[in-house]
C-alpha cells in the first residue's frame, strides 16, 4: 500500500514540475510543448515553472498539499491517522482544482483556461489518495485496488455523463427568457403532444410518449424472445451452420443505422421488389404500410436482435448440465426440465436482454427517422426540437427527462424480477460437459423460427449489397464497379499508394478511433460489472443507475451536451478525436456492462473466496480467474463497442470535424448529395470489414472452457462416432 501510494505521490510531483499545465492547441501528443521556450510561452510550461517565472502563486497551495501527503505516507502515524490525511489531502486538492477550472473568480484569476495534462495527471493522483485513505480506515475490507476502481469510475461517469447530460436536462427548468421556471417544466411535461391518448379514445394519435414505449416494449419482447431462440439452437440442438448463424446474428449490428431502413423500403416499400412483385401476382394494391410503427418495429428487432443474443449466450452456456441431470433424474421431462430448471437460471440473461433493447430502442434515431412516417417517437421529436425550424431547448430537455424516466422505471422492475436469488451454476465442481437436449417438437420449432428469420436477414442484405453495383436502382441496373471506385480507388504511383478514394480518410479514421474506443469500453464495462457484483459499497444501485444514464439518452442529446459542455475551458475537446473516443467508450459501455453482469452472476462467489484464501489479490483474481469465465460477455463488449463506434450517426453527427469525419456521417453527405450508389457501396465495405474484424476478435479471444465437452447430442445430431465405447472410456 505505501509503494502505491508513493508512487502516486512521485507521479504528482513529476507532473507538477514537468508537464504542461495547460491545454496545448496543437495537442499534447503533437510535442511541440518540449521545443517551446517556457519563459515566453507560459501555455506550454509547468506548474512549478508558471510558479516560478510566471507569478502564479495560486497554484503554491498544490504543492502543499502534494508535501503534506508525502509527510504523512513517511511519519510513524497510525493506519486510522495516516488514512483521515489522505482523505482530506485529497478532498481538498480535489476541490482545489475545481475551483481552477470552473470558478477562476474566486481566486482572482481571470478567464476560465484549459486544463491540460498536468492538472489531469494531478487530478487522478488527489483521487487515488483519496480512495487509498478509505481504504485505510476499512473501506472495502482495505482493498486499494477496489476502492480506486471505485473512485476512478465515479469520477469518470460525473465527468463525462452526469455533468454534460445535467448541463442539458436543466434546461427543463428554463423558460424562453433563460430564467428558472418550474412552470415552464410543468407545462412541458404534461403537454398533450406528449401524453395524449387520441388514439384509443378519440380516434387520433397517441402522444409521443406512448409511442415510444408500445414501441420500445413490443421490440424489447421480440428481440429478446428471437435471442433466446438463436442461443438455444447454437448450445442445444445440432443445426449444422451454427458458424454461419453466429455470424449472420452479427449483420444488422455491423451495418449502419440507416442501411436496414433503406433495404426495407427498397423491398417492401410502395415501388419495393417485393411489393411489386405481390401486386403483379395477386393483383393488390401497393400501399405504404411500410411506413409507421410496423416498420419501425420490424427494422429494429432486425437491428436489435443480435444485441439480445450476445448477451443470452453466454447465460445459456453457463447453465450447468449436472442441474438439468437432476432434474431428469427425478422424473421430469426435457421440456419440464427446460421450462422449470434452465430458464428459470436464464433470468438475469433474460432480463438484461430486456433491459438493453428496450434502451435501445427508445434511444434509436436512424429507424424512427426513416420508416416512421407520421408515427412519432421521443427521439425524432427531440431531434426536431433541437435542429428545427423553431428551437426549443427546453422541450428537448423535458422530452429528454421522460426517456430517463422510462429508463429507470425498466431499470427498478428489472430489479424486483430478479430479486435477491442466486442464479450461480458455474462452480469450481466437474460435470459431464453435456447439456441435456430439448424435446425434439420444440427444437424444431425454433430451428424454424431461426431458419426463417435468417433468409429474411439474408434477403435484406442482397437488397443492400446489389445496390452497390447497379447505375441507378429502379431506373438503370445495369452493372458497374463504378461507386466502388468512387469511394475506395487506389493509384500506384511513382512515390508509391495513393489513395485516391473520396471515402479513405473518413475509413481510416472510424478505423482508429473504433480500435481505441472498443478495448477502453470492455474494460471499463467488466470492471463496473465486476464491482456491481462482487463488491458491497454504499450507494451502488445509484452507481449502477448512473453507468446506464448516458445509455438511456438519444444520441442527439448526447452530441449536443457533449458541445455544450465540452466547448468552453477547462476541458476543451471539441473537434479533437478524443471527443468521440469519450462519446463512444461511455454510450456504448451499458451493453459490455449488462452483458458481463448476466455472466457473472453465474460465477459462484466460492472461486472469488478460494482464490482469496490462497493470498492472491483482488486484481490477480480478477484477472486470473473471473475475467478468463467472461469470454462471452467480453467478446460481447468488444464486438458491440468497436462496430457501434463505426455505425454509430445520432451523436457523433455534432462532433466530427473536417479532420475527424467518420464513416457514418460521410455517408449521411452521400446520400443528402443524391449519391445512393457510393453510399451503399461504403455501407457494403463497411460490412465486410466489420464482420472481418469482429471474427478476429473472436479468434482472439477465444472461447471459454467450462466443461470436458461442448458438443450436445441430442435427437437432430447424430455422432459421427459410437457413444458407447465414450461411454465406457468415461468409467474407466
Amino acid at each position: 500500500m505505501k509503494k502505491s501510494l508513493g508512487g502516486w505521490l512521485a507521479l504528482m510531483a513529476f507532473a507538477l514540475a514537468l508537464v504542461p499545465w495547460h491545454q496545448q492547441e496543437a495537442g499534447f501528443f503533437a510535442g511541440r510543448w518540449l521545443s517551446a521556450d517556457w519563459s515566453d510561452k507560459k501555455d506550454a510550461a509547468s506548474a512549478l515553472f508558471l510558479m516560478l517565472k510566471h507569478g502564479q502563486a495560486v497554484l503554491w497551495p498544490l504543492v502543499g498539499l502534494v508535501a503534506a501527503a508525502t509527510a504523512a505516507l513517511l511519519a510513524p502515524f497510525s493506519r486510522r491517522a495516516r488514512g483521515l490525511l489522505f482523505i482530506a489531502v485529497g478532498v481538498a486538492g480535489i476541490a482545489y482544482l475545481l475551483v481552477l477550472g470552473f470558478r477562476p473568480g474566486w481566486l482572482g484569476l481571470g478567464p476560465q483556461v484549459g486544463l491540460g495534462y498536468g492538472a489531469l495527471l494531478v487530478a487522478a493522483g488527489f483521487l487515488f489518495l483519496l480512495t487509498g485513505g478509505c481504504a485505510l480506515l476499512g473501506a472495502c475490507r482495505g482493498d486499494m485496488f477496489v476502492t480506486g476502481m471505485i473512485g476512478l469510475i465515479i469520477a469518470l461517469i460525473s465527468l463525462f455523463v452526469i455533468m454534460p447530460v445535467g448541463h442539458v436536462l436543466a434546461k427543463a427548468f428554463v423558460d424562453p427568457e433563460g430564467l428558472f421556471s418550474v412552470g415552464s417544466w410543468f407545462g412541458r411535461m404534461t403537454d398533450q403532444r406528449t401524453w395524449g391518448l387520441n388514439c384509443v379514445f378519440g380516434g387520433g394519435r397517441c402522444g409521443v410518449a406512448w409511442n415510444t414505449l408500445y414501441l420500445a416494449a413490443a421490440t424489447a419482447t421480440c428481440c429478446m424472445l428471437l435471442g433466446l431462440c438463436f442461443a438455444l439452437v447454437v448450445t442445444r440442438t445440432g443445426f449444422r451452420w451454427k458458424g454461419s448463424l453466429r455470424a449472420l446474428t452479427l449483420l444488422p449490428i455491423i451495418t449502419p443505422p440507416f442501411v436496414i431502413g433503406l433495404a426495407l423500403i427498397l423491398l417492401l416499400g410502395r415501388n419495393g421488389a417485393l411489393t411489386t412483385l405481390v401486386a403483379h401476382w395477386f393483383g393488390v394494391a401497393p400501399g405504404r404500410w411500410v411506413y409507421g410503427f410496423f416498420g419501425v418495429w420490424l427494422s429494429q428487432v432486425l437491428a436489435y436482435t443480435p444485441i439480445a443474443f450476445m448477451v443470452l449466450i453466454g447465460v445459456v452456456e453457463g447453465v450447468s448440465p449436472s442441474v438439468e441431470e437432476a432434474s431428469q433424474t427425478l422424473g421430469a421431462s426435457r421440456w419440464q426440465t427446460l421450462w422449470r430448471v434452465s430458464l428459470p437460471l436464464m433470468k438475469p440473461g433474460l432480463a438484461n436482454a430486456f433491459l438493453v433493447t428496450f434502451i435501445e430502442s427508445m434511444a434509436d434515431f436512424g429507424n424512427p427517422m426513416v420508416l416512421g412516417g407520421s408515427y412519432s417517437v421521443l427521439s425524432t421529436e427531440i431531434y426536431f426540437a433541437i435542429v428545427g425550424a423553431q428551437t426549443d431547448e427546453g422541450r428537448a430537455a423535458s422530452l429528454g427527462l421522460i426517456l430517463l424516466s422510462f429508463a429507470v422505471i425498466a431499470f427498478l422492475l428489472q430489479r424486483r424480477w430478479l430479486g435477491n436469488k442466486s442464479y450461480a451454476t458455474v462452480t469450481g465442481k466437474a460435470d459431464n460437459g453435456q447439456h441435456v437436449a430439448l424435446s425434439p417438437l420444440f427444437a424444431r420449432v425454433i430451428t424454424t423460427v431461426v431458419v426463417i428469420w435468417t433468409s429474411f436477414t439474408i434477403v435484406i442484405y442482397g437488397m443492400v449489397l446489389s445496390g452497390g453495383f447497379v447505375h441507378q436502382w429502379g431506373r438503370d441496373n445495369s452493372f458497374t464497379l463504378r461507386h466502388y471506385i468512387n469511394a475506395f480507388g487506389i493509384d500506384f504511383g511513382q512515390h508509391g499508394i495513393n489513395w485516391t478514394g473520396t471515402a479513405w480518410s473518413s475509413f481510416f479514421t472510424s478505423m482508429t478511433i473504433a480500435g481505441i474506443a472498443a478495448p477502453l469500453t470492455a474494460t471499463l464495462g467488466m470492471m463496473t460489472a465486476w464491482l456491481l457484483v462482487r463488491q458491497k459499497f454504499a450507494l451502488k444501485s445509484l452507481f449502477e443507475f448512473g453507468t446506464m444514464m448516458c445509455f438511456a439518452v438519444p444520441g442527439t442529446v448526447i452530441g449536443v451536451s457533449y458541445i455544450l459542455a465540452y466547448n468552453v475551458p477547462p476541458i476543451e475537446l471539441t473537434g479533437t478525436g478524443l471527443i468521440l473516443i469519450l462519446c463512444f467508450v461511455f454510450r456504448n459501455m451499458p451493453t459490455g456492462l449488462r452483458g458481463g453482469i448476466a455472466a457473472m452472476s453465474q460465477l459462484d462467489k466460492s472461486l472469488d473466496e478460494a482464490s482469496t484464501m490462497l493470498r492472491a489479490s483482488s486484481f490477480t483474481t480478477a484477472r486470473r480467474i473471473i475475467f478468463p469465465l467472461l469470454k462471452p460477455a467480453i467478446t460481447t463488449a468488444l464486438v458491440y463497442s468497436f462496430v457501434r463506434s463505426i455505425t454509430s450517426i445520432s451523436a457523433i453527427i455534432f462532433l466530427v470535424s473536417a479532420k475527424y469525419d467518420m464513416a457514418t456521417s460521410y455517408i449521411i453527405g452521400l446520400v443528402e448529395n443524391g449519391q445512393y450508389g457510393t453510399a451503399i457501396a461504403y455501407s457494403s465495405m463497411l460490412i465486410v470489414v466489420m464482420l472481418s474484424c469482429v471474427i478476429g476478435v473472436q479468434k482472439l479471444v477465444g472461447r471459454r472452457r467450462l466443461r470436458r465437452q461442448d458438443r450436445v447430442l441430442n435427437d437432430l445430431d447424430k455422432p459421427s462416432i459410437p457413444v458407447k465405447p465414450i461411454l465406457q472410456k468415461e468409467a474407466i
